[in-house]
């Protein structure tokens, strides 16, 4: 036994307390070798610890984050589709009285409304035609924002872009299994349509936080959240941290949502209920593209992809 045990003992003279070279005080652009002392090292290694733990966290709800995301993002042409059909006299008369609808037309428009946002928020709930149901829920965004003059106000104008963000991603998330989408895009690769997607959602997400951003009075905790909040916003559109940022997103949307569109406590009669409840289906259909990125990640064209490539 003693002597196995001096055998396999190596020399003094050829010893080396380090024989692959990983304590190597050269320089070095790796994130190794950076000064452990450097406040931006600092902060660099508890951003990963957070992430880290993220990612442990969150692994059992994971599995159904993109059913979570798929429904949230739809939930607001469902309540839409919802309040057309409760209120069905009361947006005749409004389309027929104030924006001029011919009768008949005014009908057919709410129809059109309702079985397009029925039928596309199935599609995209159950993965089917996905591509055709994102088109025609894209479709409803446009014409609504028209049939009721809607087109120019800014606050719809932000959130909607937003919508059609969260929509975007849903279509994003679907090019993961098909082989080709669009055929009228011969030179792009399916790879490259899913990045170009992905960037245009991931920019189209952030334009509801700008709304909030832009209306309401200032206050100190106000301006501290929007601050926060536009540098998260930042993060998700370039693709810096995006999934953490994307989940700090979600998580001030939504206390965000509960309090300030609670529409549940406005009573039945008021007419600020409508609106309250047209803004808390909204901002749950962001919070939707929003888990919808923290699942799938940012894409190719993002800081975070660039920086596993170099």
């Amino acid at each position: 036994m003693s002597s196995r045990i001096s055998i396999a003992r190596p020399q003094a003279s050829s010893y080396s307390i380090d024989p692959h070279g990983l304590s190597n005080s050269r320089p070095s652009s790796g994130y190794r070798a950076a000064n452990p002392d450097d406040p931006l090292e600092k902060i660099r290694a508890v951003g990963k610890q957070v992430e880290d733990n993220i990612e442990i966290y969150s692994q059992p709800l994971k599995p159904h984050l993109p059913a979570i995301g798929r429904f949230l993002i739809v939930v607001t042409f469902l309540e839409d589709a919802l309040r057309i059909v409760t209120q069905w006299s009361d947006q005749l008369w409004y389309l027929q009285q104030h924006r001029h609808f011919p009768w008949g037309l005014s009908h057919l428009f709410l129809f059109i409304n309702v079985v397009v946002m029925l039928a596309g928020s199935f599609g995209v709930v159950s993965k089917r035609y996905t591509e055709y149901s994102v088109a025609g829920l894209l479709g409803v965004v446009v014409i609504q924002g028209f049939g009721y003059g809607l087109i120019f106000d800014m606050n719809f104008f932000l959130r909607n872009l937003s919508v059609i963000g969260g929509l975007f991603m849903v279509f994003s998330d679907s090019m993961i299994s098909r082989k080709s989408v669009f055929a009228g895009l011969p030179t792009l690769s399916e790879t490259d349509r899913r990045k170009y997607f992905l960037l245009t959602g991931r920019v189209l997400l952030i334009f509801l936080f700008l709304g909030f951003v832009l209306q309401g009075k200032w206050t100190f905790v106000r301006i501290f959240v929007s601050i926060i909040g536009l540098a998260a916003c930042v993060m998700v559109a370039v693709g810096f941290k995006a999934k953490w940022s994307a989940a700090f997103l979600v998580v001030v949307l939504s206390i965000f949502n509960v309090f300030a569109n609670n529409w549940w406590s406005v009573h039945s009669a008021h007419p600020q209920r409508d609106f309250l409840k047209y803004d808390f289906f909204q901002t749950l259909s962001i919070v939707g593209g929003l888990i919808l990125l923290v699942n799938m990640g940012p894409g190719g064209l993002s800081v975070d992809e660039k920086k596993k490539t170099f």
